[in-house]
């Protein structure tokens, strides 16, 4: 331990379980073991490039010029150009004004968290989820996690919220979601929305309102006849209280690109940009000129987009097949049906069972390590998001899954459930 004294935040800060499980699998790696890396939340390059039209634009700002501070709240003309992306797809109307631009989604998740909630407040959240444990952390607001099930798609649910709505600041989901790669049901968002209309109705004038963090990075990958629903579409007045998070990070494989937006009111997104101006959070000139080039081009952006969701498709669906075949061979493992962004939800359930050496599995943990050293795969166990040390459900990422590496890994998985008694 260190003999300094830090600040309260540093010295109680929980480190990331997804960092510590990617060093022990760097370590085996390094010892040359063949390694079907799941866990990773990005995207190999050589098995999902970027647009080559936004390649081409990147390099083509930079020879222009474009390497100065951008506007502190985004380039404008980036900033029409979500605007219209967002109108064109989505159907809802935001101004430039109700646009921020940041370097990817995360320091705008910060951003609302500290322009939103104060020490204290009330944040809900569902568990499993990513990082809303960390940023309520951050404010010294109060947890208030709800654990959500696979019968409501790992979905919060109205009636779980109702209970906790009373003096709440803010409500965090993301949908679709990591881990789970599921989707709000209609129903369930629009009861949702209605509880958060009738909860700031029933608050006096000037008292706090409560408001809706809906992180939509994912939107744009959904399968099959999985729908992506928004709150602002289902019901126009929780414009008033929806902050939207969104970018091209997870839409077009540009984790690395590092352009981000945000969409409020207006009132909102001014402390933001305010809070970002002070951390320096802005979103490189060139790239931000080359994004809003790259989605004023929907041709471009249509060809790419339908290529990159039947590739991943292509990989969450032979997975969650040869899933589903060893679980009807018998074997204690399942996946749920592929729904939308990168990541199939997993269930392995072998606690008790015992390895050929004779040694029982008696934790999940060592389920993980079983499975990680036996069948060469690497998941990250839900608990890495806010669930349950004994959760028995992993997410699943085909963000680096080479195709031809599929049928081995099924294998590989089949001789480990065999062993097991």
């Amino acid at each position: 331990m260190s003999s300094y004294k830090l600040s309260m935040l540093a010295e109680t800060l929980i480190g990331s379980e997804i960092v510590k499980l990617g060093g022990i699998i760097k370590e085996k790696i390094s010892k040359g073991d063949h390694i079907y890396n799941y866990t990773i939340g990005d995207f190999d390059a050589t098995q999902f490039p970027i647009p080559e039209q936004l390649e081409k634009e990147i390099i083509e700002a930079y020879k222009n010029g474009y390497t100065t501070y951008p506007a502190a709240d985004g380039e404008l003309d980036l900033r029409i150009a979500v605007s219209n992306f967002i109108k064109t797809n989505e159907a809802i109307d935001y101004s430039p004004s109700e646009i921020l631009i940041s370097n990817g989604g995360r320091p705008l998740i910060y951003a609302a968290y500290r322009a939103i909630v104060d020490k204290g407040d009330k944040v809900i959240y569902p568990v499993p989820s990513w990082n809303n444990n960390h940023y309520v952390h951050f404010t010294e607001g109060e947890h208030v996690m709800i654990e959500a099930t696979k019968e409501n798609n790992f979905m919060p649910s109205a009636a779980q919220i109702a209970p906790h709505i009373k003096e709440a600041t803010l409500i965090a989901v993301c949908s679709p979601l990591n881990p789970t790669g599921t989707t709000f049901k209609k129903e369930e968002l629009e009861a949702i929305c209605d509880l958060i209309v009738e909860e700031n109705n029933r608050r006096a004038e000037g008292q706090k309102k409560l408001y809706l963090l809906y992180d939509q990075i994912y939107w744009t990958l959904t399968f099959g006849d999985t729908v992506h629903y928004n709150p602002v579409s289902l019901r126009p007045e929780m414009k008033k209280y929806t902050l939207f998070i969104d970018g091209i990070s997870k839409a077009f494989a540009a984790t690395g690109v590092r352009v981000g937006w945000s969409m409020g009111p207006a009132e909102l997104i001014a402390k933001m940009k305010a809070i970002n101006s002070h951390v320096g959070s802005w979103a490189p000139m060139a790239e931000q000129k080359a994004v809003a080039k790259f989605l004023n081009n929907s041709h471009a952006v249509s060809e790419y987009l339908n290529h990159f969701r039947s590739e991943i498709a292509y990989r969450l669906t032979a997975i969650y097949n040869g899933i589903q075949k060893l679980f009807q061979a018998g074997h204690p493992i399942e996946a749920i049906a592929p729904q939308a962004a990168m990541y199939l939800t997993v269930k392995i359930d072998l606690v008790g069972k015992k390895t050929g050496e004779g040694n029982q599995l008696q934790t999940q943990e060592e389920v993980t390590s079983y499975i990680l050293n036996e069948a060469k795969l690497a998941l990250v166990p839900f608990y890495a998001f806010g669930a349950e040390k004994n959760s028995v459900w992993y997410r699943l990422s085909v963000g680096c899954c080479k195709k031809e590496d599929i049928d081995q890994m099924l294998a590989k998985l089949q001789s480990a459930l065999e062993k097991l008694s």
